[in-house]
């Protein structure tokens, strides 16, 4: 896809990964210590993700929630015991991650063109702490807590749409999570979509969108 003569009405963002990092292992690992054996954590940490990946598409309930009732999820799976501190420092993390490097220059040259939005999976309380560390001025900031929605469910996109009041085609959406993102946007044919691909998911064309290894070069793709 190719983005140069397109001018966004705005640009979209996910957060967490996308611009914040997601140091979900290194968070995770000194609360399974001795518990799960060092060569299955990998498979622990999938897990979890996957369980969070599934409680995102029930009815909406505060991502805290969200966070223990997939640790707990995991616990269970691995035969460990649930413990509510761990749930607490999972939650905690979270709030404290900050950008990637190239996140805030990045943002910076982008910002003086387009006025910038972020969509995310978050609770109100708990991004604005990882917005404050992007370092950028966002012209609004919706929540999955706003939206009583969760991505990849299409009521998230279409809150951020009815709020913004603008046609699907007047949007640029970035994201580094095909799941989340790139694929319901492109089943809703938000027409316009970048893939920063960190390594989360495979790139899939099918879903058309245009494809950067960092935000860095989201700039470039835009004609900056």
């Amino acid at each position: 896809m190719r983005l140069t003569g397109f001018t966004p009405k705005y640009i979209t963002f996910d957060c967490y990964g996308t611009l914040t990092t997601f140091p979900m292992a290194p968070a995770v690992l000194p609360l399974i210590e001795g518990r799960v054996a060092p060569e299955d954590v990998p498979l622990f940490v999938k897990d979890f993700r996957a369980y969070r990946m599934d409680e995102v598409l029930g009815p909406y309930k505060p991502y805290q929630r969200v966070l223990r009732d997939s640790w707990q999820r995991a616990c269970n799976r691995w035969r460990i015991q649930y413990r509510a501190s761990d749930a607490d420092a999972i939650v905690d993390a979270v709030g404290s991650f900050g950008p990637h490097p190239e996140v805030p220059a990045a943002l910076a040259t982008l910002s003086a063109a387009y006025p910038l939005v972020i969509l995310s999976n978050a609770a109100d309380a708990m991004l604005t702490h990882n917005v404050d560390r992007l370092g950028a001025d966002f012209h609004r900031v919706f929540t999955a807590e706003q939206a009583r929605a969760y991505k990849p469910r299409y009521q998230a996109f279409e809150y951020l749409l009815d709020q913004l009041d603008v046609g699907r085609e007047e949007i640029l959406h970035v994201s580094s999570h095909l799941w989340y993102d790139l694929i319901p946007a492109h089943e809703l044919r938000i027409t316009h979509k970048v893939y920063v691909n960190r390594g989360y998911d495979p790139s899939v064309p099918f879903y058309e969108f245009a494809e950067t290894e960092d935000l860095a070069g989201l700039p470039a793709l835009l004609g900056l």
